[in-house]
């Protein structure tokens, strides 16, 4: 395949300082966006940042590990691993040394997610694909603290994160809490992640705004798990990074002529999925990042946001 579209992407550091708050400005965060993929082979040769999911390389044996040749970031798998089974199939002894094979087999991890608990509505009631947990966000939040903790006591030279969890503003400061009462600072992490911020209607994503911008300044810089586009332009500007697998979703929904991908849907002579096409992943990308880079995060557009939600 043809990589010549690599090179115009623009370099996530780019971009201007932003604030924090909308009404008071702040130190400059520099964004980076962690391009979601389903394919582990593009670490070797996409020379972006990526995030690739535990599940999907956890069914890749030793020698078909691709190596990294940037850095990358390590998802848990978690709303797949809890939306199916109703709690984590593995436990964090297993999980720390999934980690740490990726760590070194691999090479150039940034960090990795913790096996946190998400704390939407219907992961814990259950509906559609979901078993749900039958627990309530206050148990969810002490599970991915305990979680943490228990991970990095196993293993503290890995870069695991801690992640914020819950559903209103005043229970991801609860969750905040929670992480302080068990000797973690979280001021002094290099990433906080905060999840539970992606599957959301309209109404949701501006509880999630509120949620985010009360916690940011207490935090060190802020990872949002699955953010969309509509959440970025929302509180882009108060994250330090995030991550999206919606072009896959927008590729299969609208073909690859909406995320302007002038790429064949082949290699070596077979045709693949327009969900795992490349040049629709990079496409988004360059969306993402060109916002950043404009400083529009921040300066939410209703109209797309509707019409985001209405896919």
């Amino acid at each position: 395949m043809d990589r010549s579209y690599l090179n115009d992407v623009p370099d996530d550091q780019g971009g201007p300082a932003m604030p924090t708050d909308r009404s008071e400005a702040s130190r400059p965060v520099p964004f980076t966006f962690w391009l979601g993929t389903h394919r582990p082979g593009w670490l070797s040769w996409i020379d972006v940042p990526l995030m690739v999911s535990h599940r999907t390389l956890g069914r890749r044996r030793i020698d078909k590990l691709p190596r990294a040749t940037q850095p990358w970031v390590l998802d848990s798998g978690g709303f797949t691993e809890l939306g199916m089974y109703g709690g984590w199939a593995s436990s964090p002894q297993q999980y720390a040394a999934a980690v740490r094979l990726y760590s070194t087999e691999i090479g150039m991890l940034a960090w990795a997610a913790p096996q946190d608990w998400m704390c939407e509505p219907d992961m814990m009631a259950g509906g559609g694909w979901k078993v749900g947990t039958g627990l309530d966000v206050a148990e969810h939040q002490r599970l991915t603290v305990a979680n943490f903790i228990e991970l990095r006591s196993i293993a503290p030279d890995l870069p695991i994160i801690p992640v914020l969890q819950g559903w209103q503003p005043w229970e991801y400061e609860r969750c905040a809490e929670m992480y302080e009462a068990a000797g973690v600072d979280l001021a002094a992490e290099p990433v906080v992640g905060i999840g539970s911020v992606c599957r959301r209607t309209p109404a949701d994503h501006r509880v999630a705004e509120r949620s985010i911008r009360r916690i940011a300044p207490h935090v060190g810089p802020l990872h949002g798990f699955g953010v969309s586009l509509a959440g970025l332009d929302m509180y882009g500007d108060a994250l330090g990074s995030s991550d999206s697998l919606a072009w896959s979703f927008w590729a299969r929904a609208d073909g690859a002529h909406i995320l302007d991908c002038d790429q064949p849907l082949s290699r070596s002579g077979e045709t693949y999925s327009v969900a795992n096409c490349p040049g629709c992943a990079l496409a988004y990308r360059r969306e993402v990042v060109r916002r950043a880079e404009l400083g529009t995060f921040g300066h939410p557009a209703w109209e797309q946001l509707e019409m985001e939600y209405a896919r």
